[in-house]
């Protein structure tokens, strides 16, 4: 009875610090791709989502990108099966955010802040970004181009990578397979252990997807290392490699033969990190490279491709910033970057693997240089951020871009804040653009947008609920009831208009720069956490067009509902996406699709090391394109365990 009567003396001051570390941490969601280093979100007046690992894996996604479409506004990924995304003809993964295309350099994708595209064609390789070594996606929906430069026109896409906060060792294996000869097997181990850490991963799937001639394998591997020098300074590198063989089918109504594709991408980053009270920065060197080997493949009837399709490329840079904030509520960021952008491009002999002259254009070897410094400035004066950012870059080629942006917060409540916010956005010509193919023009200029967009953000405490806790006493675990904040409620909408010119658009056969792009829309999301074991979470975007791209839906929504049993044995997720006006082909021969994807997910933990799951997609079975001529696989499954120690 003694030890139960000082317990209950306890308990109020166990509840109390609960709650208040509780309601703390949700209201400061750091992130740092908004500002080069960790900030609190409601203090920067860009729109900034955060998909959190728990997201991430809740629907045994090895790929990043199904969970970021699903939880962020507009941002949407071509798909046409199970697993693989490819590259070149009847290639999907191309990435849009608010209509901006990544397929032509307009949305970057970072990891650890630091650049991943394709030197040749300026575009992200969606098959590279993997769950396995992410702790977190925070997409950045408007230009960025001040922090990141060209290819950040309309956003960005950072992963955070995984590692270890305490001292210890983890491992994590998920093997899984399901339809169409789906399979899919990744593992991880985390140490961590005084000043050194390590994160090791490696990672193998296969499909052979629900056409004929469309079968993906690809496998991979991960390493981090780390040292903490002092508690202010550290260094880690990092290497990343990924290869693939895809296939694509062609057009059902064109179907290809032999179309084939291997792709090698890798990354190695070096970065020194300083950490103080008041100033940090790093300064890094990094290099994306990859290699490829294509054949173009041939319609039926017609005659086998004596010629495969090659480039290497390398992206190869140096970052560097260091930001300082004062007392009186003032910050300053310093940054330079340089990237040497490599690509060579040809055509080998099928038979003998000789390198082919080429004529018109049709190959080229290519090193192009950009320079670029920046300054940030934000000032906190009680509730109000203003922020201000230039950024002045120079390419070899393009020529010097100067690019600003301007915003505002403001705090009105404690819980809420609208923000205002102008800002530029650039996307140099890419290597294809000037020197590849007989359109190539090397006049070409930056292509320039302009965005502007007012967003209104507010988390709720909904009252207080009263759940079961486990606290240890001497060395027994005792359940007791405590009280907790029901903080389940957070919503936030946002207008934006965005208008671009100097678009590089193809005109009696060459490359000009000539069109002009213009939407507008509107996007709103609301996360409810009901009590302790349920939660929903909702998000919409909207979207105009003046001029109409393909693969760009006019509205996107998702609905998600998570539950789990009081004892974490049982997880189960439900998530209901609507597609609508979703442009296939635009033009005379204009399409759109509609469609609503139903997915389930269910997990059971039977014990602390093993648990095992099973997932269905597309469980309404809806026929639909999102690649006109490449219709999804209907209702598909899968299924797996999971082992963590």
């Amino acid at each position: 009875m003694k030890k139960y009567a000082i317990l209950g003396l306890l308990l109020p001051i166990y509840a109390q610090a609960h709650e208040t570390a509780s309601d703390t941490t949700y209201l400061e969601d750091v992130v740092v791709t908004g500002a080069r280093m960790s900030s609190d979100i409601r203090h920067l007046p860009m729109t900034v989502s955060v998909v959190g690992r728990e997201t991430l894996v809740k629907n045994e996604q090895t790929n990043v990108l199904p969970s970021a479409v699903m939880n962020v506004p507009s941002l949407f990924v071509t798909t046409r099966g199970m697993m693989g995304y490819g590259v070149s003809g009847g290639a999907a993964g191309g990435v849009n955010l608010r209509g901006i295309s990544g397929g032509t350099g307009g949305i970057m994708v970072l990891i650890d802040g630091h650049p991943q595209y394709n030197g040749i064609y300026g575009h992200p390789i969606s098959d590279s970004y993997q769950t396995m070594i992410t702790e977190k996606v925070e997409v950045l929906r408007g230009p960025a181009s001040v922090l990141y430069g060209s290819n950040a026109m309309g956003g960005v896409i950072n992963i955070v990578t995984r590692g270890m906060k305490e001292d210890g060792v983890k491992t994590d294996v998920n093997i899984g397979g399901g339809s169409w000869g789906t399979a899919q097997a990744e593992a991880t181990n985390r140490i961590k252990k005084g000043k050194f850490s390590s994160t090791v991963s490696g990672q193998y799937g296969r499909s052979d997807n629900h056409r004929p001639r469309m079968g993906f394998e690809q496998y991979g591997g991960y390493l981090k290392l780390g040292y903490d020098f002092t508690e202010n300074w550290n260094v880690w590198a990092d290497g990343n490699v990924t290869h693939f063989n895809a296939s694509q089918p062609g057009s059902v109504d064109a179907p290809m033969y032999e179309a084939d594709q291997w792709i090698t991408r890798g990354v190695a980053t070096l970065a020194l990190e300083n950490h103080y009270k008041n100033t940090n920065g790093r300064i890094s060197v990094y290099d994306n490279f990859g290699r490829h080997k294509i054949n173009d493949g041939y319609a039926e009837g017609a005659k086998p491709q004596t010629r495969f399709f090659r480039s290497k490329d390398a992206l190869m840079g140096v970052s560097m910033f260091q930001s300082a904030e004062t007392e009186d509520g003032s910050r300053f960021t310093l940054g330079f970057d340089y990237q040497n952008i490599y690509g060579d491009a040809y055509y080998t002999d099928r038979e003998t693997d000789e390198i082919l002259e080429t004529k018109n254009k049709q190959s080229a070897e290519v090193r192009n240089h950009e320079f670029a410094g920046y300054a940030d400035f934000r000032q906190d004066i009680k509730k109000v951020t203003l922020d201000a950012g230039l950024r002045v870059d120079h390419h070899s080629v393009a020529g010097l871009e100067m690019i600003p942006q301007f915003g505002v917060v403001y705090r009105p409540v404690a819980t809420g804040e609208v923000k205002a916010m102008a800002s530029k956005g650039f996307r140099n010509p890419t290597m294809k653009d000037m020197y590849l193919y007989p359109p190539s023009n090397e006049d070409l200029k930056a292509e320039r947008l302009w965005n502007y967009e007012l967003s209104w953000n507010q988390r709720l405490n909904c009252g207080k609920y009263t759940a079961t806790d486990s606290v240890k006493y001497h060395d027994e675990v005792v359940g007791v009831e405590v009280e907790k904040y029901n903080h389940a409620i957070t919503y936030g909408v946002n207008l934006f208009y965005m208008k671009a010119d100097n678009m590089i658009q193809t005109i009696n056969k060459k490359n000009v720069n000539t069109d002009e792009l213009e939407n507008w829309g509107a996007e709103a999301e609301i996360t409810w956490r009901i009590k302790e074991h349920w939660g929903i979470s909702t998000n919409h975007s909207w979207l105009h067009q003046e001029n109409k791209l393909v693969s760009v839906p006019t509205y996107k929504g998702y609905l998600g509902v998570d539950w789990h049993s009081c004892n974490h044995k049982w997880i189960a997720s439900l998530g209901l996406q609507q597609l609508a006006g979703l442009y296939t082909a635009v033009g005379k021969d204009e399409q759109k699709e509609n469609a609503t994807l139903l997915n389930a997910t269910l997990k059971y933990k039977i014990n602390d090391i093993i648990s095992v799951w099973a997932k269905g997609e597309n469980l309404l079975a809806q026929e639909y394109e999102v690649i006109a001529g490449y219709p999804m696989p209907k209702a598909t499954a899968m299924g797996g365990i999971k082992l963590s120690f």
